[in-house]
């Protein structure tokens, strides 16, 4: 990691005993706007080119952290090499991103051995950072590692054997474990896909699975998959997730949201039949994979029910939508598509 990025860490960190933490990136809905989910006038926030290796940067986690926020993003380099880098930023809008590619440490070599990684999630539990992606060993399965810092990255052992991906963690244990979502797959870009929960003692060892949610029609009748952490709830957990329509120009990738059990996440208890973002912007539809919108992260400010979403727009920019969190639980009751 360079000194510039190391030294921005720490200015933020000192911050966080300074000031009181700073508010989510935040829009107002535009005027004669009626969507439940809106763009920010700013997208894409970040480019495909920020980097000078980078040919894209799309699908990444952003976190509070300190004074500020942090995030793991998925850059592909010009060789098209699939790369996580670290991120910062005071404000979520604008963001330093370290030039090289994040570096695991790992005390097994076979299991360190670095073949490609993205789509990550960041999630908070309990007193540290854990990152999972979409980890290269001998096909895409979900990799896992844990951060303080956000400059020491400790890789766990995979989640699970090829091939998974989507891998997304709950904010804390329930029932005394540890809880993922995750996208049982295939070896390439997949034509199926259901959502499955898994419990953890450890972070280690995962089973008790069970069937979560799977296609319906429509914007997700190909497959679907976990976006951004949960978001917990008093009425559940709601979940953001992207769904996929096969249309005769191949896959549309949009985004609806679920509201899952606190208990027993496996129970879906509403579920939006229509999408709340689809591709429909430039920056969406056109790309290195057109027509796809994949939100990775969510910022929530539980005082006044705002939420920030990134997504990836055409797997090529990072973007940034916005709505409150009454709207969306309220739209999940009047949309719902679970009978």
């Amino acid at each position: 990691m360079s000194d510039g990025l190391a030294n921005t860490i720490n200015d933020i960190l000192k911050k966080k005993k300074e000031t009181a933490i700073k508010s989510i990136p935040w829009e107002e809905r535009p005027a004669g706007c009626t969507d439940i989910v809106w763009r920010s006038q700013r997208n894409p926030i970040i480019p495909r080119n920020l980097l000078p290796k980078s040919n894209s940067i799309f699908n990444s986690a952003v976190v509070r952290f300190g004074q500020g926020f942090a995030g793991v993003f998925r850059c592909d380099d010009k060789m098209r090499n699939m790369q996580l880098h670290v991120g910062i930023s005071d404000d979520g809008i604008k963001w330093h991103i370290e030039s090289e590619r994040l570096k695991f440490k790992c005390k097994d070599n076979n299991l360190g051995n670095w073949e490609f990684g993205y789509d990550p999630r960041v999630c908070w539990i309990e007193d540290r950072y854990y990152v999972t992606w979409c980890n290269g060993y001998h096909g895409p399965t979900i990799g896992m590692a844990y951060t303080n810092d956000f400059i020491d990255f400790h890789q766990l052992e995979n989640a699970f054997l090829p091939f998974n991906r989507n891998g997304v963690l709950f904010p804390r244990k329930i029932k005394g474990e540890y809880a993922m979502l995750s996208r049982p797959s295939d070896n390439g870009h997949t034509p199926f896909g259901d959502i499955f929960y898994s419990q953890s003692p450890n972070m280690i060892h995962w089973g008790r699975h069970r069937f979560v949610m799977g296609t319906t029609s429509g914007w997700q009748a190909t497959k679907i998959g976990a976006g951004p952490i949960p978001i917990e709830t008093p009425q559940g957990w709601l979940l953001f997730y992207h769904g996929v329509l096969t249309s005769c120009n191949g896959f549309v990738y949009s985004m609806g949201a679920a509201l899952l059990d606190l208990d027993e996440p496996w129970k879906v208890l509403a579920r939006t039949s229509s999408y709340l973002l689809s591709p429909q912007q430039n920056y969406e539809c056109v790309g290195d994979v057109p027509n796809v919108v994949f939100p990775c992260a969510a910022l929530y400010d539980e005082p006044t029910g705002r939420i920030a979403v990134y997504y990836g727009g055409a797997d090529t920019v990072t973007c940034l939508a916005f709505c409150k969190i009454e709207e969306v639980l309220q739209f999940l009751k009047e949309d719902n598509c679970i009978k």
